[in-house]
């Protein structure tokens, strides 16, 4: 067996030290109905394809370690994000108190007639 052969079935059979857990954020997000979201949404989509909605505002969202950014305004707003079971809690990034969503059910697909708005880093 050559050397090659050996490394390539080493690396392949051990997993990297530091991968990551793919955390799934997607599906139709609702805030108590006794919450103060100050005019905020109620309700929020969010799908696989980078976009998440509320009433008619469409926005891009990105996910990393514990903070998700969303694009409002050409610019990226930034919040820190909790997930628990089936609750998601945003702080910081502008809000005055922390938010907490429950899900309520899947994403609903974006009409294909509405646009992503564009990545405001490339």
């Amino acid at each position: 067996m050559s050397y090659r052969l050996v490394l390539l079935l080493l690396v392949a059979a051990v997993p990297p030290v530091q991968a990551q857990k793919t955390v799934d954020i997607t599906g139709t997000w609702r805030v108590d109905a006794g919450a103060d979201t100050k005019n905020g949404p109620r309700e929020v989509i969010i799908r696989a394809d980078s976009s998440a909605s509320w009433g008619k505002e469409v926005v891009r969202w990105r996910l990393k370690e514990d903070k998700i950014s969303i694009v409002l305004g050409g610019e990226w707003e930034t919040h820190k994000i909790r997930l628990k079971d089936n609750t998601i809690t945003l702080s910081g990034g502008g809000l005055d108190k922390p938010v907490t969503l429950r899900k309520v059910g899947p994403a609903t697909p974006r009409p294909a007639n509405v646009k992503i708005p564009d990545d405001p880093d490339h």
